[in-house]
């Protein structure tokens, strides 16, 4: 695939198919634009009703051209594109832009033109960007196959947009403000390139340092978030996200569903990846000049200094709102500036050194917040004055801010003519400026959360407790099945409960009533103060029909009860269908709280985490997460939320064991996971005390088709462990071995096996001396991506607990074609044949991910290494340094 992406944005030849000189047609543009922007390649024009155009020889058809052209551009009416495929199977070009609109967008019979597009590409063998799109720009070769009128210069930023007219108007933008970029791409209706592909590839691309994207809506969720996750931690991906929908809350019947809107959902999604979403233009190029100039703040308390009193207050009110703080200046920092400031300068956090401040005192400030501990990031605000040399000013910020490079400074040069030369120096120093402070701070609080996302993909979770052995799939599976043999898509509160059950989750006992002397049995039997609810699977929320009754004390109470909840609910709802009531023991509910999903058109099911009870909706304190969860997932998941700060305890109310919370969520999360069938699920509420945590009420939907997915876990956007790699062997001395993919929890495990190994066995492993790992390698390390890479640990246990004593991996590439080998074994386990055990492993997973080849490099005076690989029937190939190549064809 790199091989066809490298054609489109690097091709040799291009041919035009639909040129012609009549300026008003797309055709015109683009061959100019070939032509003018200093692209070396050939340049083809294709038209039958010419023999030349601009000077250069054009062709009638794409199977006269002397060459097969490595990239051909289609300019021609939607109706007559389809038909093309063919003419490039002939011609031997294996990649189209197709920049004709009238398919997806244009009603039934574009929907009927692209479903054959996209056939007929597919059997031509022909990769496609579009339709419907403006095409893509490589501006380092001179390359602008867009109608654009214009091309930026060359940069480090490769931007990928949905939307041509966005991407014509940002090209303008660009070429005028003299922003660079690597690549521009418009990938309009994606018949086939998709955002996935062009991650993997800028990813990859070592002149591209950050990824911008604009985008309307996602084809497929699982794999942009695998490229996504994979390319994040070492190469900043910023998304403005168009589209903000409530269409998925209108159609859902439940709190979970009303709350979990899509765009939440794609939040929650970038979140997990790692990237950062912006909501506006502005922010999406202001995010990208702070990540280019500036280290990323290693927390969210800034400081500001500034010679003007309203302009530090607006950025105050701005952080505060987008969950930033202000910080709180040491005594030393205050001292100091005390000493240097004038007499009336704030005396705290904003510094305002006032109007008439001189540049010493204004470098003073600035190097104080910057060198004290309590300060993540400074925030400068100058105000254009008569007695202030904007220009001076300027100088002093960019020489503290190179003097102290790991923290950011950000800059507010308020004016225009007399900021505009102090604006030109800030920009030459790389220190980002801003035309009003509150840009600056919303910059400032995007790269706070970007930070917060990275080190969350580098978190290492605690081990859970138990591993989960507990868990009835079976039972459940049943319980599901019944159901759908029933034809009922909605399950009953007490077969729901007894879902929840078979995972481990606790549950409140109850017992379902059908006649008023059963509910009496049951009240009498239970021996405690008791709730009464209606049972109907067309009642999601009881309480809205008086369908609920708490805290009955006697017989003769359940009775009453009884009669009233059949009576009232059948005048209320006399559609719905009444199966009896449920009686259960009254639970002390100090917090009430909500666990639920939601199937996700887009993202399959995501998991919602808030405050529960009748106004969960009202109050909207939810957080929302993807499944898979483990325990650090699942408390970022608690701690995004304000009710975390009651859970905590709060003034007379005791704290609760969130431990408990988080393997709850765990726990929930695995049964997603293993029934794609659930559509939506409510636990409203889930009641938590100081002694834990139970379900009182819980109401299961289930898909009206039962779910015909191929593989496991498809319905969800993030692979899960992958169980099916667990295994046991032996080795030669006959200790017993557990082969199986690593997991985040290992990290501690993996430390000690590097601790263990010789130095040179790390130097063979990693071709260098290593003299330690830290935790942000072992975080990569043991935090995988299981859709693009695999490591197996061989485990045995010891009287001290677990021990890795080695571990294979491989790293494929995001098109499957390829993947590289890497292996480590603790020295004192060489000889017992665990190598070639993991390494046979670790192809048969290869080949059953699909990959074609397994590539390795080792050093040339490891002897040990070359004989495993010529054994394994590796191809050896000279390198022409200290390392040689092997090579094993999976297909």
């Amino acid at each position: 695939m790199k091989r066809l992406l490298d054609k489109f944005f690097y091709p040799k030849s291009i041919a035009v198919v639909g040129a012609t000189e009549k300026p008003q047609k797309i055709g015109f543009a683009v061959l100019r634009n070939l032509l003018a922007g200093g692209f070396k390649g050939a340049v083809y024009p294709v038209n039958p009703k010419y023999k030349s155009l601009a000077g250069v020889k054009c062709y009638s058809r794409l199977k006269d051209l002397p060459a097969p052209p490595d990239l051909v551009v289609l300019a021609l009416p939607a109706a007559l594109t389809p038909a093309l495929m063919k003419d490039c199977q002939q011609a031997k070009a294996e990649c189209a832009v197709v920049l004709s609109a009238g398919f997806k967008e244009a009603g039934p019979e574009g929907e009927a033109l692209f479903r054959e597009l996209r056939q007929q590409a597919s059997a031509c063998g022909v990769r496609l960007v579009g339709p419907n799109c403006l095409g893509l720009v490589t501006p380092a070769i001179g390359l602008n196959a867009t109608f654009a009128p214009t091309m930026p210069p060359p940069g480090r930023v490769a931007f990928i947009s949905q939307s041509g007219a966005l991407g014509s108007a940002i090209l303008d933008w660009a070429a005028d403000k003299k922003v660079g970029f690597s690549h521009f791409v418009s990938i309009g209706s994606m018949a086939d390139i998709s955002f996935e592909h062009l991650i993997d590839y800028f990813g990859s691309d070592s002149r591209t340092a950050c990824i911008l994207i604009y985008m309307e809506n996602l084809a497929n969720a699982r794999k942009f978030m695998s490229a996504a996750r994979a390319f994040a931690r070492t190469k900043p991906i910023v998304i403005l996200k168009a589209g903000a929908s409530v269409q998925g809350a209108r159609a859902a019947l439940s709190h979970t569903g009303a709350m979990a809107g899509n765009d939440a959902v794609y939040d929650a999604a970038f979140r997990r990846a790692g990237v950062i979403r912006v909501q506006t233009i502005q922010q999406l190029f202001d995010c990208t000049q702070a990540l280019a100039t500036q280290p990323l703040p290693a927390g969210n308390r800034l400081a500001i200094v500034t010679n003007a009193g309203g302009p530090a207050i607006l950025a105050t009110d701005a952080l505060e709102q987008r969950g930033g703080t202000l910080a709180t200046l040491s005594a030393d920092t205050l001292a100091t500036l005390h000493q240097l400031l004038p007499a009336a300068w704030s005396k705290g956090n904003p510094v305002d050194i006032l109007g008439d401040a001189s540049v010493e005192q204004f470098r003073a400030a600035v190097h104080a917040c910057l060198y004290d501990p309590n300060v993540d990031a400074v925030l400068a605000i100058l105000t254009a004055q008569s007695v202030t040399d904007a220009e001076a000013i300027a100088r002093t910020v960019v020489a503290e801010s190179k003097a102290v490079y790991s923290k950011p400074v950000y800059t507010s040069w308020m004016g225009l003519q007399t900021v505009k030369t102090g604006r030109a120096i800030l920009e030459e120093g790389k220190v980002p400026w801003y035309p009003f402070p509150e840009r600056a701070v919303v910059t400032f609080m995007h790269m706070v959360r970007y930070r917060e996302n990275l080190e969350l993909l580098h978190e290492t979770p605690a081990d859970l407790p138990v591993e989960l052995a507990d868990i009835n799939r079976n039972e459940a599976r049943a319980l599901i099945e019944s159901a759908q043999k029933e034809g009922r898509t909605q399950l009953h509160e007490s077969e729901s409960k007894r879902l929840l059950a078979c995972y481990g989750i606790p549950v409140n006992t109850s017992f379902l009533a059908k006649t008023e002397d059963e509910a009496a049995a049951f009240a009498c039997a239970l021996n405690c103060s008791v709730a009464l609810k209606i049972e109907s699977p067309d009642i999601w929320h009881k309480s809205e029909v008086h369908g609920v009754r708490l805290g009955i004390e006697t017989e003769h109470g359940a009775r009453q009860v009884y009669r009233f909840l059949m009576e009232n609910v059948r005048q209320k709802r006399p559609d719905a269908r009444i199966t009896g009531v449920t009686v259960e023991p009254m639970v002390n509910n100090q917090h009430e709280l909500l666990i639920g999903a939601v199937k996700d058109p887009i993202f399959g099911p995501v998991i919602v985490f808030g405050l529960g009870g009748v106004a969960t909706e009202v109050w909207q304190d939810r957080a929302i997460g993807l499944p898979p969860l483990n325990l650090a997932l699942a408390r970022h998941l608690v701690e995004d939320t304000k009710i975390v700060r009651l859970l905590r305890g709060f003034r007379h109310l005791p704290a609760v064991p969130l431990e408990q919370l988080h393997t709850v969520l765990v726990r929930f999360a695995y049964l997603l996971m293993d029934f794609p069938d659930i559509c939506e699920f409510d636990i409203n509420p889930f009641a938590m005390g100081p002694n834990g945590g139970i379900a009182l009420d819980a109401t299961a939907t289930l898909e009206r088709s039962p779910s015909l997915q191929r593989e496991p876990y498809e319905h969800l956007s993030i692979t899960p462990y992958p169980t099916q790699w667990i295994k046991t062997t032996h080795l030669r001395n006959g200790q017993s071995v557990l082969l199986r993919p690593i997991r985040p929890e290992d990290e501690p495990l993996e430390a000690e096996l590097v601790k263990n190994s010789s130095r040179e066995s790390l130097y063979f492993r990693f071709f260098g001396y290593m003299p330690g790992i830290d935790h942000k390698m072992l975080a990569r390390f043991t935090h995988i991506d299981y859709d693009r890479e695999m490591a197996i640990v061989a485990v045995i246990e010891e009287n001290e607990g677990p021990k890795i004593i080695g571990v294979v991996r491989i790293v494929g590439d995001g098109w499957r074609e390829s993947c590289e080998y890497a292996i480590l074994v603790a020295d004192a386990w060489h000889g017992q044949g665990l190598g070639g055990i993991l390494t046979d492993y670790i192809i048969e997973i290869g080949r059953a991910q699909g990959y074609q080849e397994i590539t390795a490099s080792f050093l040339k005076v490891n002897g040990a290494m070359r004989r495993l690989f010529e054994r394994k029937g590796f191809k050896i190939k000279a390198g022409e340094d200290e390392s040689d190549w092997a090579e094993l064809r999976l297909s």
